[in-house]
């Protein structure tokens, strides 16, 4: 990509917070660190269940459990409908397990196929869903945009419970119940609850029901606390904000993986990746285990990635796992193929009077698939630094384009397409999403006119200050703070992700050798004045085809060098510039 292309972000440090040394004995890198997010006493910066916000404040909850309490009660015949990302999967799997642990004897599931049904609760989903003959269908993930999809299960005298978390349209889908945190007047007070976080709820809410009947011989009822590590798996890879709450769903379900206590399916998967169990972060979950669960959906059937997380067979889960291992593989080769694509093509834009970017960017290739659309508008959002959308075919061969958005801070994505919807009604057929990202289907004809429409839309609501790419930066690390105690320390604590960013850091270094490792790779060794001894460093995809400056400013973060082993540290590069 020509360098004009590329965005050149700068290093900002966080005001530094100095505080007091906590009593429960918290070092003082991660006190500082947790109270620059806002996370002021161990209590907010490490929540536990006891803390959650209770389930009775979200709208509609009475509703569903209501709805799902009859319906065990008659012994009704009950589908969870999942959706073909790994918040999906995990909350159908969640669901399913849940409500046979609440006393459901006949609780199916299913999931669209991204190539046959497109997406969520669809009329093509709904005729198959016919074969199993359901009374109630509860949607996982998905269902606030399902309209049609709704209507034609209600047209067949089912009920349907949608449950959900993406923002709602002027108008709700005819459900009988709906519980999404992010209705209108919702009084939940976190609105960044996952899929599978909402579904969890509502089981929550069901055995408090269930026990105040009396339902239970122990007068407790199942101990839903064992799904903790599916809720964790999904509200991770969906890149939800880890607020307090979600913090501590995701905290607990780590307890568990950690422990070994998770389902054969996420033991299978944590084997076939290569991670630790004992030390899994959230982290490994962002970029080991969700994206093997999603590939499934991307490239085959979900349905896959559901098996594995239902079955109790570990020698099936290990078999699954390995196939989702393969089918891994071959997401990131075609991921690489349309991402190379998408950089040539970025590399031919042309440039205004001053030598910007445009404000936007709008991909198309008939080549790309479907699947891996949203991974490449993630990688170009990250190399430009402006709101992508790419395009791809919703089937080989079609007229109908399927696009996937991705946005920078300082823009709500979703709020750009309605924008771009209300402006001119009918250019978009539908579209959905978050802040940060978000998905559309329009037909080919009208690829160019959303383009414009787009562009048009960003620029009305995107303060062009945030068109500069700043990179945060924790600060300056002190040479007692870069060793292995400090690195194994970052790595268990968090959980870091979306909204509670990981720490990173920054510095000056002298550069005393480098090479570079299969072709795209930068290995450094560094020298920091003033600290004896050498400090490894890599830089993933950091090869420009130029060797490093002798002196460079490094934004990193802090790791244990495992490949090593022992008490090696190594600093993982994201950002490096002549100092």
């Amino acid at each position: 990509m020509s360098p004009a292309a590329e965005s050149n972000p700068v290093i900002c440090r966080r005001d530094r917070v100095d505080v007091a040394p906590w009593a429960d004995g918290t070092l003082p890198l991660l006190a500082r660190l947790y109270t620059a997010r806002g996370a002021h006493t161990p209590e907010l910066a490490l929540p536990r269940l006891g803390n959650l916000h209770a389930p009775e404040l979200l709208t509609g909850i009475d509703g569903a459990v209501r709805l799902l309490a009859a319906a065990i009660a008659a012994d009704k015949r009950i589908v969870v409908v999942g959706d073909f990302d790994c918040d999906g999967a995990t909350a159908c799997a969640v669901g399913v397990r849940g409500l046979r642990m609440l006393g459901a004897r006949h609780v199916a599931h299913a999931v669209p196929n991204r190539m046959v049904h497109g997406y969520g609760l669809s009329p093509a989903l709904v005729e198959e869903l016919a074969l199993l003959q359901p009374d109630l269908l509860v949607t996982v993930d998905h269902g606030i945009a399902c309209h049609a999809g709704v209507a034609a299960a209600k047209a067949k005298g089912w009920q349907v419970l949608v449950t959900d978390h993406h923002l709602p349209g002027p108008q709700l889908p005819p459900a009988d119940v709906i519980v999404d945190p992010n209705l209108h007047d919702d009084a939940f007070p976190s609105k960044s609850l996952a899929g599978v976080g909402v579904i969890f709820y509502v089981l929550l809410a069901l055995r408090r029901h269930l026990r105040e009947a009396a339902v239970f011989a122990d007068g407790k009822g199942p101990d839903l606390a064992t799904l903790l590590d599916l809720v964790a798996v999904g509200t991770v890879a969906d890149l939800v904000a880890l607020d307090a709450n979600n913090r501590a769903l995701v905290s607990a379900g780590l307890r568990r993986l950690r422990a070994g206590q998770g389902c054969v399916g996420l033991k299978a998967l944590i084997e076939a990746s290569g991670r630790d169990a004992a030390r899994l972060t959230a982290t490994d979950i962002g970029f080991a285990l969700g994206p093997r669960l999603n590939a499934a959906g991307r490239l085959e059937d979900m349905a896959l990635g559901i098996a594995l997380l239902l079955t109790e067979d570990p020698a099936q889960a290990r078999d699954i796992a390995q196939t989702l291992e393969q089918i891994n593989a071959e997401r990131r080769a075609v991921q690489q193929t349309m991402t190379d694509d998408a950089e040539k093509a970025v590399a031919k834009v042309v440039l205004d009077d001053d030598g910007q970017r445009p404000i936007a960017a709008v991909l198309f290739d008939a080549e790309w698939h479907p699947g891996v659309i949203g991974l490449v508008a993630s990688k170009m959002k990250d190399r430009l630094h402006r709101p992508v959308v790419a395009f791809a075919p919703a089937e080989p061969g079609a007229d109908a384009l399927r696009g996937s958005a991705r946005s920078i801070p300082g823009l709500h994505i979703r709020d750009a397409l309605a924008l771009v919807d209300a402006q001119q009604p009918g250019l978009i057929e539908r579209f959905g999403g978050h802040a940060m990202a978000a998905g559309m289907s329009l037909p080919h004809a009208h690829l160019t006119a959303f383009e414009d429409a787009f562009a048009a839309a960003v620029h009305q609501l995107l303060d062009p200050v945030m068109l500069q790419q700043q990179i945060l930066s924790d600060g300056e690390l002190g040479s007692d703070e870069l060793d292995h105690r400090h690195a194994d320390a970052l790595r268990l604590a968090g959980p870091w992700g979306q909204g509670f960013p990981e720490p990173l850091f920054d510095g000056h270094f002298e550069v005393t050798n480098w090479r570079v490792l299969k072709e795209r790779h930068l290995k450094l060794e560094l020298r920091r004045p003033g600290m004896a001894g050498l400090i490894n460093a890599i830089q993933f995809g950091g090869w420009t085809g130029n060797a490093p400056a002798r002196n460079v400013h490094l934004a990193y973060r802090l790791a244990c060098d495992d490949y090593r082993g022992g008490t090696a540290i190594q600093l993982i590069v994201e950002h490096c510039s002549a100092a």
